[in-house]
């Protein structure tokens, strides 16, 4: 897998325009405060410098020299060793595991949900996904009101990883109940951070107003 010269010199990542675990990448990129330069995808047609490098042509995809890295959980820890300040996650192996859990859970219970309601061809589906995410959140309530940040006091690759699924959740016509104030709490506290706003695509930034 040669990477092409036009690549070899920057830290570039394949991301498109509006995609959840693309905007993790991003989150993190934004809060190391990493210069990157963005290449910017339509998934359904992807370019031929990312078929070159990636055998599954999916996104994100992060390039840094020769390395190739793709799949939103392997990039965001490499990013997190490569520029460790901040650091974002702690330091002992307990907690460390308990958000590498937490982060599984997300990619496999809340993103597929975000996705279909996304690419839902029909209001049923749609629907389904909209009360299977209200579900999800609603469920994960105590742990929103349990600390600042997801399961951690310091915000770390989970918020990464939580943040951008709250960020979208207006936009997917996702209505929670006053009780879920400490989600809408939470994701605001991030939402202010310039870093966050950094991390945004246009199209992301039309998902929702941020705040002031």
């Amino acid at each position: 897998m040669a990477v092409s010269p036009r690549l070899r010199n920057t830290l570039t990542l394949f991301s498109a325009r509006d995609c959840v675990l693309c905007h993790r990448v991003r989150l993190v990129l934004a809060a190391k405060g990493v210069q990157y330069d963005l290449v910017a995808v339509d998934p359904t047609q992807p370019p031929e410098d990312l078929i070159d490098l990636n055998p599954y042509h999916s996104v994100p995809t992060l390039v840094e020299r020769e390395l190739v890295l793709y799949s939103a959980s392997v990039v965001t820890e490499y990013l997190d060793e490569r520029y460790p300040h901040p650091p974002l996650m702690p330091i002992d192996p307990l907690s460390r595991a308990r958000l590498r859990l937490a982060m599984l859970r997300l990619e496999h219970e809340w993103v597929p949900h975000v996705q279909a309601a996304q690419q839902a061809s029909t209001k049923a589906q749609a629907e389904a996904a909209r009360k299977q995410l209200r579900d999800l959140a609603l469920a994960a309530l105590p742990l929103f009101k349990a600390s600042k940040f997801f399961l951690n006091p310091e915000m770390s690759l989970a918020d990464c990883a939580m943040a951008p699924i709250i960020w979208r959740l207006p936009a997917l016509g996702v209505v929670l109940p006053k009780e879920a104030k400490p989600i809408e709490d939470y994701g605001q506290r991030i939402f202010r951070n310039p870093g966050f706003v950094r991390s945004l695509t246009a199209e992301e930034k039309n998902l929702r107003e941020l705040p002031v």
